[in-house]
């Protein structure tokens, strides 16, 4: 009691000790690892997710079809949602069966496929990036035409989920018809494996596309697929599709597959969920910008073309040249048109053999009935039929724009200068070495006629005309080599 107060205590508490930096370091990153997501991430979080849900509400009160809940789900919800589903179960055990391994090993195969296809929306990027780049980039290449919207979506009703199909000419599609569609809703696509790489499968997966495998499909995938699809059209969720499947390699519309159509009929049930309503969407451009890889993939090519980074930085740089110098025009007419929308629960009122086949029908004929009509294809059309000199051309495009008016398509054409359209689009065949021209006189390339037959195909089919016109008509002598201009800045294999 009478030993003094200091030496009351340990004098080794209070020791100064030596530690390695490493140690220390150590220490102090575990201590802030603690600290943050104990206290800091949690308030992080918290603000985040505050104000994303006001920026949703914002967004909301102007557009048309609100944000649905299930698309601002957090992705791993989904995913469980998905795999735990009865169905999915069921394909599970079979799968399990089926392949001799135990149900665990199956069930993580049917996670894998689930996390490989759900998407994960995010509004901000969606709205604040996304569109407003899609308009700059779209206004940018091309002179952006819409005609049918209002009159297509006045009747539909607000209840009913939206799915927009639409014809696959470019993957300038995507870009299109996001921000021309982004002050009504937004838009989930199906997006193909080539969109799955690093930085496109991140950025894509944001704006709520979804993956679709094109390959190696199984029962397993297929259920897990559908039951996305199926439960994502059953709570709302406006989206996009492409019946055909992948690019139109010979310009010409082509037959519906039925795989998500075919998902979606076989879930609905009228008495239970709402209607959905199938748009149809036409899209046609005056230059696809992989219109050569195209033609050389429907011509078998035994190096057919794919796309590399190294290529599309190759592009970029030629491109951002002609900009800089001042030889940069647009790409002509990119042009999209809404038709007459389908009901599902009155389509399968009225009854059907095959649902998914004859609804596929159905809204490809509604596609090619609002099909736009460019000058560019006009002009195709006309040198494939032999016209040789710029006034014969104007009579053709004039004679068949009026037809093709009466029949209720729209063309993007101005037909009382009809010689002025023709002469604007014969230049951009000019630059790209396809034709020739000697004043008013002109003549083609043999080793291009294939261009000539993509673009004349991208016209509305006529009984009256040859469907596939005899390649023999292009067969003029080869002009002499010209320097190409930014026609060929994009997509040129």
């Amino acid at each position: 009691m009478d030993a003094p107060f200091g030496k009351l205590h340990n004098p080794g508490m209070f020791r100064t000790i030596e530690v390695p930096l490493w140690a220390l370091l150590l220490l102090v990153g575990f201590a802030a690892v603690t600290f943050a997501s104990h206290f800091l991430f949690p308030s992080v979080r918290w603000f985040f997710r505050r104000w994303a849900e006001r920026l949703v509400a914002r967004l909301n009160a102007r557009l048309v079809r609100p944000i649905e809940p299930f698309k601002l789900a957090r992705r791993m919800d989904t995913v469980n949602r998905v795999i735990h589903d009865p169905d999915v179960a069921r394909a599970i055990v079979d799968h399990a069966r089926e392949e001799g391994v135990p149900e665990q090993v199956a069930f993580e195969t049917a996670r894998r496929y689930a996390r490989e296809i759900v998407p994960g929306f995010s509004a901000l990027l969606y709205f604040g990036v996304a569109t407003r780049l899609a308009q700059w980039l779209s206004r940018s290449l091309y002179r952006v035409r819409v005609s049918g919207e209002a009159d297509a979506m006045a009747g539909v009703d607000p209840k009913a989920t939206v799915v927009f199909v639409l014809n696959h000419r470019s993957n300038m599609d995507y870009v299109l018809v996001t921000w021309l569609v982004a002050r009504r809703a937004a838009l989930a696509y199906a997006v193909g494996e080539w969109a799955r790489r690093w930085p496109l499968g991140p950025l894509i997966r944001a704006m709520g596309g979804y993956f679709v495998r094109r390959r190696d499909l199984n029962p397993l995938y297929r259920k897990v697929l559908a039951r996305y699809v199926q439960i994502a059209t059953e709570n709302g969720v406006t989206q996009a599709i492409f019946p055909e499947g992948r690019l139109s390699r010979d310009g010409a519309l082509h037959a519906p597959k039925l795989g998500i159509l075919s998902y979606i009929i076989a879930d609905h049930d009228h008495e239970r969920t709402h209607d959905v309503v199938f748009v149809p969407v036409a899209v046609n451009y005056e230059r696809v910008l992989e219109d050569r890889a195209l033609i050389a993939a429907q011509a078998g090519a035994a190096n057919p073309f794919r796309l590399r980074w190294w290529m599309v930085i190759r592009y970029l740089w030629r491109h951002m040249q002609l900009r800089l110098t001042g030889r940069f025009t647009r790409f002509g007419y990119a042009a999209v048109a809404f038709g007459r929308p389908v009901s599902l629960r009155r389509f399968l009122w009225s009854g059907h053999e095959d649902p998914a086949a004859a609804l596929g029908a159905v809204l490809m004929a509604r596609v090619e009935e609002v099909l736009p009509v460019l000058p560019m294809a006009l002009v195709c059309e006309a040198l494939i039929d032999g016209a040789r000199d710029i006034e014969t051309v104007a009579r053709h495009l004039s004679s068949r724009a009026a037809t093709l008016q009466a029949a209720g398509h729209v063309v993007h054409a101005d037909i009382r200068d009809a010689k002025q359209a023709v002469s604007v689009a014969l230049r951009m065949l000019e630059v790209r070495n396809v034709v020739a021209l000697d004043d008013e006189r002109i003549s083609l390339t043999a080793k291009f006629g294939p261009i000539l037959q993509f673009y004349a195909r991208t016209l509305p089919r006529n009984p009256s005309v040859a469907a596939d016109r005899h390649p023999a008509a292009l067969q003029d002598a080869p002009s002499k080599d010209r320097p190409t201009d930014n026609a060929d800045a994009l997509g040129e294999p």
